[in-house]
């Protein structure tokens, strides 16, 4: 309490004690995989262009000296053609074993390009006077260049270049508003910049490309980011794991590795472990005959869904059908069905956009064998085209079979977590469980009149719990404070019946 000397009128503002929980975004996805250049530190993204000018187009990538095709911009693209609005990108290169960036020392700076590898080399630059101040050598202006081929980037011609960034009146001063470290490092996506700390700028007019980097073939690694990792600057696995926002995975390039499922085992171990994202697993691109197929891993308390076949969508590149992960359009079809319905209502009867067709026709007598076991079907239906038809979990427990429930879960429960923390070194006594059972039953009755909850009252649709009869006192001398809470998940209508029959029933006519 304040301590009042002065007579006079006093105003104080208090808690009233109404802490609002506001719902989490459910959409956010996180895509690891391989890319034709960019950044390893996993980067926010709202659109493919966005992506195409971090991270190049339609790529084919080497294993063992084999070209083998990259997926990564394949499903990104497809992500923003089914409905998502933002995700991250974490690109995996062979940084585990030694792969190299492009870098050019120049007289007053380090110019490098932003991720490993050879595309690095189709990166040009030039360093000119500035256009403010043409005799000033402490500013200058960058132009820098990207050709789609190395061929092209040998003409050095500045008219074939795909990309152009330019950066003019950068200052070599570190406290200039100008300076161009700041200003490189916040707006290209082609290089990163060191500052060598020296008086004057050395102008370059001629074209320059920057000394091709080195590939190296990627292993397990550097796909989960594991050991060597710099925690500061996590990349694989690693970087989206320290993203709390992503709530959706997706690895398009998860057989890149093997076909085993060691990636996807890895997905599915981290969402368990976090317990607040869920795992989009692909079936095999040669999966064999579709009655035996399987999902890569089951997931025993539903993190994970698998979905098969792969789909057929045109790279505009070439103009040729190329064989493609469904990943990508799922995690879309997951955001588009978040935000025209909400997370309560399964991801499935929905349109797949963006494909000339599936790999393979799978009728009712083969989805009758895959579905039980949690195989999600693609399908095409004349008259309606290619559909979502299946949206089911991995797991084996009938209690979370369907992506809805866990998803339902994960949303309720990050939103709590969040919206609770002022709970947190709150005396533990009856007015702060109060306010916490007021809270989070606010929250749940928001979800209830959205039918995100079954039941005809808010007392059949969910419950909250947080007295003596949640915790004992030694919880309480402990510091724990215990709330228990259960709700009633809406489940999908997977099987529709109708039990029709003859009826001798209706008007009647007599002779009289």
């Amino acid at each position: 309490m304040p301590t009042y000397t002065t007579p006079g009128v006093y105003i104080q503002e208090i808690d009233t004690g109404n802490k609002p929980i506001e719902g989490v975004s459910t959409s956010i996805a996180g895509f690891l995989g391989l890319a034709e250049r960019g950044p390893i530190t996993a980067t926010f993204i709202t659109s493919f262009a966005d992506f195409q000018r971090a991270f190049g187009s339609y790529y084919t990538t080497k294993k063992g000296g084999n070209a083998t095709q990259a997926y990564l911009a394949y499903a990104v693209e497809g992500f923003f053609q089914n409905g998502g609005n933002a995700c991250w990108i974490a690109r995996v290169t062979g940084q585990k074993g030694g792969a190299k960036y492009a870098k050019a020392d120049l007289a007053n700076m380090v110019l490098q390009a932003a991720g490993p590898g050879v595309t690095g080399g189709q990166i040009g630059y030039q360093i000119q006077p500035a256009g403010i101040a043409p005799s000033d050598t402490t500013m200058f202006r960058l132009t820098l260049y990207y050709w789609a081929t190395a061929t092209l980037a040998a003409t050095k011609d500045p008219s074939t270049a795909i990309q152009v960034e330019s950066f003019d009146n950068l200052s070599i001063n570190p406290q200039s508003s100008t300076y161009f470290v700041g200003a490189i490092t916040s707006g290209s996506n082609l290089v990163t910049v060191t500052d060598k700390s020296v008086a004057a700028v050395t102008y370059i007019s001629a074209v320059t490309l920057l000394p091709a980097g080195t590939d190296v073939d990627p292993v397990l690694d550097d796909f989960t980011g594991g050991s060597g990792t710099d925690p500061a600057n996590p990349n694989g696995l690693a970087a989206l794991n320290a993203i709390d926002d992503i709530s959706i995975y997706c690895c398009p390039d998860e057989q890149y590795i093997d076909n085993t499922g060691t990636i996807a085992d890895q997905l599915q171990t981290v969402c368990e472990n976090l317990k607040d994202r869920f795992a989009i697993l692909d079936a095999q691109v040669n999966a064999g005959q579709p009655a035996k197929v399987t999902p890569s891993k089951n997931s025993k308390r539903g993190y994970s869904a698998f979905y098969y076949p792969w789909l057929n969508v045109m790279n505009p590149k070439t103009d040729i059908i190329t064989l493609v992960p469904p990943g990508g359009h799922i995690a879309g079809i997951y955001a588009r069905s978040d935000d025209q319905e909400n997370v309560a209502k399964d991801p499935a009867n929905e349109p797949i956009n963006g494909i000339e067709s599936l790999q393979l026709k799978i009728d009712d007598a083969t989805q009758g064998v895959l579905n039980p076991i949690g195989v999600n079907c693609l399908r095409y239906f004349k008259g309606q085209g290619n559909l979502v038809w299946g949206g089911r979990t991995t797991s084996p427990d009938p209690d979370w079979k369907y992506i809805s429930i866990r998803r339902l879960f994960i949303y309720v429960e990050k939103s709590i977590q969040r919206g609770t923390q002022w709970v947190v070194f709150e005396p533990n006594d009856q007015p702060t469980w109060a306010r916490v059972v007021r809270s989070v039953s606010d929250f749940l009755t928001g979800l209830w009149q959205q039918d995100m909850l079954q039941g005809a009252t808010k007392e059949q649709a969910f419950f909250v719990r947080c007295d003596r009869t949640t915790m004992s006192q030694a919880d309480i001398d402990n510091g724990r404070l215990i709330a228990v809470i259960g709700i009633a998940p809406v489940k999908p209508a997977e099987f529709v019946i109708f039990q029709i029959g003859q009826w001798t029933g209706g008007s009647s006519v007599t002779e009289s």
